[in-house]
């Protein structure tokens, strides 16, 4: 079995770190292998939603494997550069949906937040734990952390190295969804098939929109124009929805 599996189910790209063992630590290897399917997913119209989950009741993933002391050789950065760790920034253009269960700490943390759609397990911990053994690199999962979360509570987190529990995550907005361990799948399908009943061009011109201006003041982005949100005012998709509206019936996307 591959430590990166990617497959697809419809219109739902999945996904899965697959090293239970070593808690889903992020090899190299492993990070060539993102990159591909995050750029695989993409290039693809026919994938308009992506689940991420992870192998193994122990650990959604634990950040980048360290174990064997190697310098990486590449820039593409943890999770294939997703992150933006280390090397070059990839935006993800589809909608995903992080299902995260056990310890989901460190760089992983900092995967789970580059979703749009967080489900956990009630099994789920989050944390920063670099701080409390001493270590502290470029730390992009810092910066998301203290964007997503409450400012005390973020910074509590970044300084001591405590972990939040699933129940705390979704109280401070951090979690969409929390659910026994048993059901983290489902949940987390259930949520991809919602997201697949809007207009998958109009969730992907919505995400450009909120991530392209989300560092910005307010009349700045309301003065924007968005090229993806021009392009679908053109689009089959927005003549579906209109038709469909008119007839009473849902409508039937294609991606077009």
């Amino acid at each position: 079995m591959a430590d990166i599996e990617f497959t697809r189910d419809g219109h739902i790209a999945h996904v899965r770190l697959n090293r239970p063992l070593g808690l889903n630590a992020i090899t190299q290897e492993m990070d060539q292998l993102l990159l591909d399917a995050w750029n695989e997913i993409n290039a693809d119209p026919d994938i308009w939603t992506v689940i991420l989950s992870a192998a193994g009741e122990k650990g959604f993933c634990i950040g980048a494997d360290v174990s064997d002391g190697a310098e990486r050789k590449t820039r593409m950065a943890l999770a294939g550069g997703l992150t933006g760790i280390g090397g070059p920034m990839v935006t993800l253009k589809k909608p995903m949906i992080a299902a995260v269960q056990g310890f989901c700490v460190g760089g992983g943390f900092e995967l789970a937040m580059c979703a749009d759609v967080i489900v956990a397990a009630d099994t789920a911990q989050f944390g920063l734990p670099e701080t409390k053994v001493g270590i502290i690199g470029e730390a992009g999962v810092v910066h998301r952390a203290v964007r997503q979360l409450p400012y005390h509570i973020a910074m509590g987190m970044i300084l001591t190295g405590d972990r939040i529990k699933a129940d705390a995550a979704a109280r401070y907005g951090l979690v969409n969804e929390v659910v026994p361990y048993a059901e983290l799948d489902a949940a987390a399908r259930k949520w991809a098939d919602k997201i697949n009943a809007a207009s998958p061009l109009a969730n992907q011109a919505a995400k450009a929109a909120v991530l392209g201006r989300l560092g910005y003041p307010l009349e700045v982005a309301l003065m924007t124009r968005f090229e993806p949100i021009e392009q679908y005012a053109e689009s089959a998709d927005k003549r579906e929805g209109e038709l469909a509206a008119g007839e009473r019936r849902r409508p039937v996307w294609t991606g077009k």
